[in-house]
């Protein structure tokens, strides 16, 4: 059974637990944590991880805030090249790239703006890319209901760049198609040409 993308914020674990357990790494790799360059580390570190996994903490519904409208409009709205960053769960290393957002209205449409903010909210977890795309688009075929929606996502994993096979130029590309997208092959077709035609 598949688990609903919208989730409540989780707990926020205390500060300065990361920063105790990151001193104990720098430790653990051989060097001297309290050598000058490195003595604020697991501070700088503990709030950098804070930021780049702050989905955990967000609220999709106060993210939309009820921006949905009501509007007569059945053409695909797409919103494309939307830069993410994200962190891979198997390495604790970054992918990075971009998600292409398309959704057919039923009746409501959302603020342009929180497509962007929902891709956030999923990519500022321990992720792979799959269910981040998965969960983008279930998302918003929950908050909107829409007669379908349409995700691609295209990144880079540094977990293949910088270590294990060091591909540097790979790309990896994802895709979610809910309702329509997935039902009629027109559609589907639509969205990838409009994506393509940068």
């Amino acid at each position: 059974m598949k688990r609903k993308a919208v989730v409540q914020s989780m707990p926020i674990p205390e500060t300065g637990k990361l920063a105790e357990n990151v001193r104990e790494i720098i430790a653990g790799l051989g060097e001297d944590p309290d050598r000058e360059g490195l003595v604020r580390t697991p501070e700088r570190a503990e709030k950098a991880l804070r930021f780049l996994t702050g989905g955990y903490a967000a609220n999709i519904a106060k993210i939309v805030n009820g921006a949905l409208f009501n509007v007569e409009y059945d053409e695909m709205v797409i919103v494309k090249d939307i830069e993410f960053f994200s962190l891979c769960e198997h390495h604790i290393l970054p992918f990075y790239g971009k998600a292409h957002v398309a959704y057919i209205p039923n009746g409501k449409v959302i603020g342009l703006s929180k497509i962007p903010r929902i891709v956030d909210v999923f990519a500022r977890r321990l992720q792979v890319q799959e269910r981040m795309t998965q969960e983008i688009a279930q998302t918003l075929m929950e908050i909107l209901k829409p007669k379908g929606v349409a995700v691609a996502c295209d990144a880079q994993h540094f977990c293949m760049m910088m270590r294990g096979v060091e591909k540097q130029h790979s790309a990896t590309v994802t895709s979610a198609m809910l309702g329509e997208f997935r039902e009629r092959k027109e559609t589907r077709d639509e969205f990838l040409a409009l994506i393509r035609g940068r």
